[in-house]
C-alpha cells in the first residue's frame, strides 16, 4: 500500500483513464521513489495557515462538546495532507475501465452494491463512490461543454445525507441549499426522481451549481431538473406540501474551511456571525417541513460539529413545529458505513455526527432525519 498525493503528478490530460494508467505504471515500477518525490513536492507547496483565533475557539467549544474525541479530530483538521477524498462515479458518463483502474490503484467501493429490502430480497445500489485508505487525490476534470465528467471528488461523508434521504424512482425532491451541487448529483446517482428542484439563493453559488449539473447530467434528463434562485425560507410558504423528500444541507460554520480563515480579523467576524446561524438554520428546516407532503421525509445536515447548529436546531424545531417526528437513520446504512466512518457518541441521540479520525478522515458531517406526520 502506498501513501502518496496523486495531485502532484504532472502531465494530467483531460482523459482520466490515461492519467490513471500512467499513475499505475509509475507506481508499479517506482513506488518508493514516487512516494518520496510526491511527498516532497506536496510539502514544498505553500501550506494553509491556521487561524489561531478560530482554533482557540474550537479548542474551548469542542473539548467540552466532544470530550476526549476532540484531540484526535483536532490532529486531523490540522493536517490537510492527511485528508482522504472520495471519487463519486457519474453513472451517466462512459466509465469503461475506470472502475478497474481505480481498483488497481487501491480504491474500494464505499458501499455494498446491494442493500436488503427484506430478508429474501436485495436491491441494487446504483450510487458508486470509491475511497482509498491513504490520502490519495486524483485531479479534478475540467468543464467542457457537451462532455459529461466521469467522477466528482468529495468528502465521502457528504453522501450520508443523500443516502439517508433514500430517494425512490419518480419522487419529487427539493435540494433546498444545493450549491455547489455535489449532493444534487449524488441524488441523481441513487435514483431518477420525477422532479429534482435545486435551489440556491446566492448568485455566485447558483452559477457554480448550474455548471456542475451541466457537467454531469445528460440533456435527456435535464427536463427533470428545476434550478431556482430563491430564499429557501420562503419555499415552504409558496409551495406547501409539494415534495416527497427535502434535503436541507444548511449553511453552517464549516469547520474545515473556517479553521483556515485567511486572517485573524476575518476569523473574528466569522465567529460573531456563527452565533446567528442557528436562527437561519431553524427557519430553513421549518420551511422544508412545510414544503414536504404529509408522510414525506426531510433530512437536515451540516458540515460542522457545533452542537448549537446540529442537535440544538433539530430539538428546537421538534419542540415548536407540530406534526413532526424524529426518525433514526437506517441501521443497515450505519452498519455498512461503520468500517469507514467514525460516528461520535452523544446523548440524547438526535441524529448522527461523523467526525474525522486518523485513517478515517471523513467528516465533519451531521445528519438528522425527520418525517412530517400531517
Amino acid at each position: 500500500m502506498f501513501s502518496t498525493k496523486l495531485c502532484c503528478i504532472k502531465g494530467f490530460s483531460s482523459s482520466p483513464l490515461l492519467f490513471l494508467k500512467r499513475a499505475l505504471l509509475s507506481l508499479s515500477h517506482r513506488q518508493c521513489t514516487v512516494t518520496n518525490t510526491f511527498e516532497a513536492q506536496c510539502k514544498s507547496k505553500p501550506q494553509k495557515q491556521v487561524c489561531k483565533t478560530v482554533l482557540k475557539h474550537f479548542d474551548a467549544q469542542y473539548s467540552e462538546e466532544l470530550g476526549d474525541q476532540w484531540r484526535n479530530v483536532r490532529d486531523v483538521l490540522l493536517n490537510p495532507l492527511s485528508w482522504q477524498y472520495g471519487v463519486l462515479l457519474n453513472r451517466f458518463s462512459d466509465l469503461t475501465n475506470l472502475k478497474q483502474c481505480l481498483t488497481e490503484l487501491g480504491y474500494t467501493n464505499l458501499l455494498p452494491q446491494t442493500h436488503p429490502e427484506s430478508r429474501s430480497q436485495t436491491t441494487p445500489i446504483p450510487l458508486q463512490c470509491f475511497i482509498h485508505r491513504d490520502p490519495v487525490r486524483i485531479p479534478t476534470q475540467s468543464h467542457h461543454p457537451g462532455w459529461l465528467k466521469q467522477y466528482y471528488l468529495l468528502n465521502a461523508s457528504s453522501l450520508l445525507p443523500v443516502l439517508s434521504l433514500n430517494v425512490k424512482e419518480g419522487e419529487r425532491v427539493l435540494d433546498l441549499c444545493a450549491a455547489p451541487g455535489g449532493k444534487s448529483l449524488a441524488v441523481l446517482q441513487t435514483a431518477t426522481p420525477g422532479l429534482l428542484q435545486c435551489n440556491e439563493v446566492d448568485q455566485h453559488r447558483h452559477d457554480w451549481l448550474l455548471k456542475t449539473l451541466e457537467s454531469y447530467v445528460p440533456p435527456r434528463l435535464r427536463h427533470l431538473l428545476s434550478l431556482t434562485h430563491l430564499d429557501g425560507r420562503s419555499i415552504g410558504k409558496t409551495r406547501p406540501g409539494a415534495y416527497d423528500k427535502v434535503l436541507v444541507d444548511a449553511p453552517c460554520s464549516n469547520d474545515r474551511s473556517w479553521l483556515y480563515t485567511p486572517d485573524t480579523h476575518q476569523g473574528e467576524m466569522w465567529l460573531k456571525e456563527r452565533t446567528q446561524l442557528p436562527l437561519l438554520q431553524k427557519e430553513l428546516l421549518c420551511s422544508a417541513l412545510a414544503a414536504v407532503r404529509p408522510g414525506g421525509v426531510v433530512v437536515y445536515s451540516t458540515c460542522t460539529m457545533s452542537r448549537a447548529e446540529n442537535q440544538s436546531v433539530v430539538e428546537a424545531v421538534l419542540a415548536s413545529y407540530q406534526g413532526v417526528e424524529l426518525l433514526e437513520l437506517e441501521p443497515h446504512l450505519i452498519d455498512s458505513l461503520s468500517d469507514h466512518f467514525c460516528f461520535a457518541h452523544f446523548h440524547p441521540s438526535v441524529g448522527q455526527l461523523v467526525i474525522p479520525q486518523k485513517g478515517q478522515t471523513w467528516g465533519p458531517m451531521y445528519v438528522s432525519r425527520l418525517r412530517r406526520i400531517y
